[in-house]
């Protein structure tokens, strides 16, 4: 009996360790695979027509933003024949813009705002153009004056999103190119505009999506003598770089972003939604997750439906709204400005002003408007979010891990917040995660000085010049 009993036993405990076996078995095979997976890609055209047959032009040309008299009278004509419309009482920024502040920074950009200076400030960084798949792209190149002797500079591409352009990193562009800390990295960086923002050429056909913008955007870096490089960005840039990494993961070096919404939820984030606020420690939650998530209901859903509408509407329809904001200054102003408003703070919204000048300037946000203003590119840069939102929730970008080193700047002020657990979900090799002090959606443009040092301390770290 015993030993039909220790046979049986043995049996058991083999027929365990087999089963474990084949579970670890299928563990590793299934993160060797995503670890395997790489999202691909091919090349488009998006220019007018069918490609050249004499192939395209890869010329680098020099850029300059210009104005005109012309331009502004049209501008100044514009803005006078407005019909202002009364905000309702005791409603500040919870309607959108409050009109009575519309009206003051209406005033402010008619009377003493001076385009002609600004286009000198936007002058002062290298400007460039090159065609690719059929359009024209428009990048800043800055190199660093000075380069430590025996070192070189580290390429880097920053990715704008909207409603913000390249004008978002002109003061951390100084921070990261100029060598005032000798023991500091210095950067060569590449600042280009999404195709159909800013001075980029706007795709011609439909379908012109994240991926198509990252592949792009590597047929720019190379054009430019690169073959390994970093990246940063937030909003739309989050998505572009990150296809970046998963387009080509070993050209890119490290990926540091300060904006990354879950792209497709897992197992981990349901649990953590549904247990972290009574067991933070089982999900590694800090007072902040928990304050900024918690109740689920009311912070991610609630607050989400409030803050979105502008999507629903980019996403389905861009071309109806988008007519009328391409001819009215105003509203454009309005529409974008807005954003910087809530987006900077969500408690800007009980604020009559909006809070607008507490973060930025006004010349910077207006310059900011004239870029989508002048080169008329407000319904294309909408376009953006139908061609990424058409494809649905299930695109091939979705389902693939980053393995990429990675590094990810966590402002207070986020539109969503995202803990660590929820990052590492994508970015699978997460090198920093930084808890900033103060910041929000626009942070590089509202923080420069603590994003240079973020991405600093990230660098510095994939580089092997400090220990993690």
């Amino acid at each position: 009996m015993w030993c039909i009993f220790h046979c049986y036993t043995s049996l058991t405990c083999l027929s365990h360790v087999l089963l474990a076996l084949v579970i670890g078995g299928l563990i590793y095979f299934l993160v060797q695979r995503s670890k395997n997976q790489v999202l691909t890609t091919e090349d488009g055209w998006w220019g007018s027509g069918a490609p050249r047959d004499a192939g395209e032009d890869d010329t680098i040309r020099s850029f300059r933003v210009t104005t005109s008299d012309q331009e502004l009278e049209d501008l100044y004509r514009r803005i006078d024949l407005t019909r202002p419309f009364p905000s309702l009482e005791d409603s500040q920024f919870n309607y959108g813009f409050n009109s009575q502040y519309l009206q003051k920074v209406v005033s402010y950009w008619r009377n003493e705002f001076d385009w002609r200076k600004q286009v000198d400030k936007l002058n002062q960084y290298p400007h460039f153009k090159t065609k690719i798949e059929g359009i024209d792209i428009h990048y800043l190149h800055v190199k660093p004056k000075k380069v430590p002797e025996g070192t070189s500079a580290v390429p880097l591409i920053m990715v704008h999103g909207w409603p913000g352009s390249f004008y978002e990193f002109y003061g951390l562009i100084p921070l990261l190119t100029d060598l005032s800390n000798p023991h500091n990295l210095v950067f060569e960086v590449v600042c280009p505009s999404i195709p159909g923002y800013g001075f980029s050429e706007a795709p011609h056909k439909k379908g012109f999506d994240s991926v198509c913008a990252a592949r792009i955007f590597h047929k720019l870096m190379k054009r430019l003598g690169f073959q390994q490089y970093y990246t940063h960005a937030g909003d739309w840039g989050w998505l572009v770089t990150t296809n970046m990494a998963q387009l080509e993961p070993k050209t890119v070096k490290g990926l540091h972003l300060n904006f990354a919404p879950p792209s497709k939820p897992g197992l981990s984030m349901a649990l953590s939604m549904m247990l972290g606020r009574h067991f933070p420690k089982l999900f590694g939650f800090t007072d902040f997750d928990i304050q900024r998530l918690f109740p689920c209901m009311e912070k991610l859903v609630v607050e989400s439906i409030k803050e979105t509408g502008y999507m629903h509407i980019q996403a389905t329809k861009p071309d109806t709204v988008g007519r009328g904001l391409n001819d009215s200054p105003v509203g454009l102003a309005a529409y974008i400005l807005e954003k910087f408003s809530t987006w900077t703070s969500h408690d800007f919204r009980n604020l009559d002003d909006g809070g607008l000048t507490r973060k930025f300037s006004l010349d910077d946000l207006l310059t900011n408007v004239m870029i989508y203003w002048t080169s008329g590119c407000i319904i294309s840069s909408m376009r953006f979010y139908k061609e990424n939102f058409g494809q649905g929730l299930d695109a091939p970008h979705a389902k693939i891990p980053v393995y990429v080193p990675t590094g990810f700047a966590c402002f207070p002020n986020e539109l969503m917040h995202t803990p660590r657990l929820w990052v590492k979900q994508k970015y699978r090799k997460l090198v920093t995660f930084t808890p900033m002090d103060r910041g929000g959606h626009f942070a590089a443009m509202e923080e420069p000085q603590l994003m240079a040092e973020d991405i600093q301390k990230f660098t510095k770290i994939v580089e092997g010049k400090v220990k993690e």
